[in-house]
């Protein structure tokens, strides 16, 4: 008599079944424990530039330096995912990303030097990144697990809104805590938010990782390297408009930079709440694809643009463009690795996401500095359209 069928990947009796939306718990630990992310955004310049006084090529650097963190330990925070289940990770990574606010909270003390501030504030951003690995690699595979991988796509569509949302909303919060009542309650507020992460995590049910043969991380990357180089190219443009698009519209005497990220947002978020459900239902390859050609169309669209109202035009279509990148070669990268392997294989996926934000930025510069402001777009239209044609001549893989 053959045994019968397994349900669910193969999980464990009583485990807790699959849900139908991923959990609001996650979902917002998810956005309480980015908005430490967020928060010292504009902060961090500041207090380096001018309190400090060091070079804007240091606060580039010790900006950078989270990035190159996170990359570094995506392959740890990937197999802690994959051996103990997302919420592990999730938890472990708040109260690292706890420990970055208070190493920030240090930095900001009188008495220090500036040279002794730096040290700690470098140190900070490199816990920082550490912690923001494991958390945001346990929050997204934490969350694909309470749905399933037939609604994976579904998943990382508010998973990512949620971690849009912290930057959107975090940034700002740091600015005012900042000029209102000073630096170290900016800091503070960068300690609060991913133990407040941790205290909704912990309330919220564990889903089981499924269980097999584990790989190493460098092979994972090996199964999952065209879908990961799609999401970089991506997110080229996203850079090009948080660091370009206030000297682009001051090169051109507009006055509305601020609405930049704005109009972004707005494509971004509408995409992700009306057609979020798309790499589900169809081809990831298929919606990222289309998804990348209207990037592309976006980015064009700001690099010609003899008006502003066609720039802010070409910002919406951007965000419009980038909203199902995501999620659609996630669905795909999640389709190349076994289901053992799938915190690894998100891990890796993500780190191509923070090698974009971490090259493009200066790149971008030196395209600036030789070729004007403008040409910052022309270089993100067409990183959209090589995406694009990458993922035209990738195929699901039969399994």
């Amino acid at each position: 008599m053959s045994a019968p069928a397994l349900t669910d990947m193969s999980r464990p009796q009583g485990a807790p079944t699959h849900l139908s939306r991923p959990a609001p718990g996650i979902i917002a630990a998810l956005f309480c424990g980015y908005l430490s992310v967020g928060l010292p955004l504009p902060v961090m310049p500041l207090f380096i530039h001018e309190k400090l006084d060091f070079s804007n090529f240091i606060v580039g650097l010790v900006i950078g330096i989270q990035f190159l963190a996170a990359v570094l330990t995506r392959g740890y925070a990937g197999r802690l995912t994959d051996h103990y289940g997302g919420k592990r990770s999730a938890l472990q990574g708040a109260v690292v990303c706890a420990l970055g606010g208070l190493l920030y909270l240090i930095a900001a003390m009188r008495g220090l030097s500036p040279a002794t501030s730096l040290a700690v504030v470098i140190v900070g951003r490199l816990v920082a990144g550490f912690g923001e690995s494991q958390f945001v690699t346990g929050c997204v595979s934490w969350s694909i697990a309470s749905v399933g991988p037939q609604r994976a796509g579904m998943s990382m569509s508010w998973t990512g809104i949620a971690m849009f949302a912290a930057l959107a909303i975090g940034a700002p919060i740091g600015m005012a805590l900042y000029q209102n009542y000073g630096l170290q309650t900016a800091m503070i507020a960068c300690i609060v938010a991913p133990l407040t992460a941790a205290v909704i995590a912990f309330r919220e049910r564990s889903y089981s990782s499924s269980a097999g043969q584990r790989l190493p991380f460098y092979r994972v990357v090996g199964q999952i390297w065209r879908e990961g180089l799609g999401l970089m190219l991506q997110g080229v443009g996203l850079s090009g408009l948080t660091a370009f698009a206030s000297l682009y519209f001051a090169a051109r005497t507009w006055s509305n930079a601020g609405w930049v990220m704005t109009a972004f947002g707005i494509g971004f978020i509408f995409v992700r709440l009306v057609l979020g459900h798309l790499p589900d239902k169809m081809s990831g390859y298929r919606v990222a694809f289309w998804s990348l050609v209207v990037e592309m169309i976006g980015q064009t669209m700001l690099w010609i643009a003899p008006y502003e109202v066609v720039a802010l035009a070409g910002a919406l279509v951007t965000g419009l463009g980038c909203a199902l990148v995501f999620p659609a070669l996630g669905v795909e990268t999640l389709k190349r690795v076994l289901p053992a392997n799938r915190g690894s294989a998100m891990g890796a996926f993500v780190a191509f996401l923070d090698i974009a934000y971490g090259i493009s930025g200066p790149t971008a510069g030196i395209v600036a500095g030789h070729f004007g402001y403008a040409a910052v777009y022309l270089f993100g239209a067409a990183c959209a359209l090589t995406g694009a044609g990458l993922v035209l001549t990738a195929r699901t893989p039969q399994r």
